[in-house]
C-alpha cells in the first residue's frame, strides 16, 4: 500500500491539498486532528501536558485550551520542545495504528514535521506543498482568526 507523507510549514496549504486527495478516494491522516484530540480530557497525554505547563492553561470542562498553551510554547522553544516530546509520540502511535488498519488503500500523513520525526520513515513518497511568506500569514490571519505576531511566532518554531 502506497504511504503518501504530505508536509509543509504552517499555512502552506496542507489541509487543501490532502482534501483533493481524499476526494480522489485516499484515506488521509491528519498528525493536526491527533494532536488536537491529545488536549482532551481523557486522553493518555492529557494529565502530563497540564503536568508540565500548569492548570492555567485547561478550560472549564478540563481540556486543554490551545491558544493558552500556544502562547507559552510559541514563545519559548524549550517549552516547544517539552510539548513535542509528550505530544509526537503519541501522534505517531496513532498514525502506526492508522497504518496497521488500513486496507489496501492509497494512505495519506498530512503532517507538518515529517521530516523531523520518525513519520519519515514510514512514507515510500514525501510531497512538500509550499506558499510565500505572505500568502501563509494571510492565511492563518483570515482562516484561523490569528494575530499576525502569533502567526509568525509559529512560523519560527517550524
Amino acid at each position: 500500500m502506497p504511504i503518501v507523507g504530505l508536509t509543509g510549514g504552517f499555512g502552506a496549504g496542507k489541509s487543501y491539498a490532502a482534501s483533493i486527495f481524499k476526494k480522489l478516494g485516499a484515506k488521509v491522516i491528519d498528525a493536526d486532528k491527533l494532536a488536537h484530540k491529545a488536549l482532551k480530557k481523557g486522553e493518555a497525554v492529557h494529565k502530563r501536558i497540564v503536568a508540565v505547563f500548569g492548570k492555567s492553561i485547561l478550560g472549564p470542562k478540563g481540556s486543554i485550551k490551545r491558544k493558552a498553551l500556544g502562547k507559552i510554547v510559541f514563545n519559548d522553544k524549550k517549552r516547544l520542545a517539552k510539548l513535542n516530546k509528550i505530544i509526537h509520540p503519541y501522534v505517531i502511535g496513532k498514525i502506526k495504528n492508522s497504518i496497521k488498519a488500513s486496507k489496501n488503500e492509497v494512505l495519506i500523513i498530512d503532517a507538518p514535521l515529517i521530516c523531523e520525526t520518525s513519520l519519515s520513515d514510514l512514507v515510500n513518497v514525501l510531497i512538500v506543498v509550499k506558499a510565500s511568506r505572505n500568502v501563509r500569514i494571510g492565511r492563518c490571519v483570515k482562516k484561523l482568526d490569528m494575530e499576525k505576531e502569533d502567526v509568525c511566532k509559529r512560523m519560527a518554531c517550524q
